[in-house]
């Protein structure tokens, strides 16, 4: 009887830990981010073409509940940033890009918005859940990729946005 309690005392600390954990990390070594290319309104974009310029990768999609919360963060984040190199990257996921029209007119954005319905940016990029962010430095490398949102959390991911565009 005392085994079986710790063992879901255990347990229970390790979901906790799990929960508490913070999301934003760095990567566990930069690593060069993927050849995408993703289509745009205006035609496509290819990461590489941006080599030189610190670019946030965000994925989301319509029905992403967080994904509806990170967008006025994420265009605060460009227009902050900008002037310093950062181009935010919002690559939508949605299969239905009426529902992705949906969505931005709900949530107009400076951001640079690209489509992805195939998934293979999301699937190159090894996506765990939406929305995934990853900060690739002017070098091209991830130096950190953040999962989900909560808008009390961002400090840090705004702290690597601002050590990386000082670069």
């Amino acid at each position: 009887m005392l085994r079986r309690s710790v063992s879901l005392l255990v347990l229970a600390v390790l979901a906790l830990v799990t929960v508490l954990a913070p999301r934003t990390r760095a990567a566990d070594a930069p690593r060069p981010a993927p050849a995408i290319v993703v289509k745009t309104a205006h035609g496509a974009v290819a990461l590489d073409s941006l080599r030189g310029k610190v670019v946030l990768v965000d994925f989301w999609a319509s029905w992403c509940g967080p994904c509806h919360r990170s967008f006025p963060w994420l265009d605060a984040m460009q227009k902050k940033f900008k002037d310093q190199g950062l181009v935010v990257l919002a690559i939508d996921v949605d299969k239905d890009l009426d529902a992705a029209d949906r969505f931005l007119a709900q949530h107009p954005s400076t951001c640079t918005i690209a489509y992805d319905p195939a998934g293979k940016a999301a699937e190159a990029f090894d996506v765990k859940g939406m929305p995934s962010t990853y900060l690739v430095g002017r070098d091209g490398l991830v130096r950190v990729r953040h999962v989900g949102f909560e808008p009390g959390k961002t400090a840090a991911l705004e702290t690597a946005l601002q050590e990386a565009c000082a670069r």
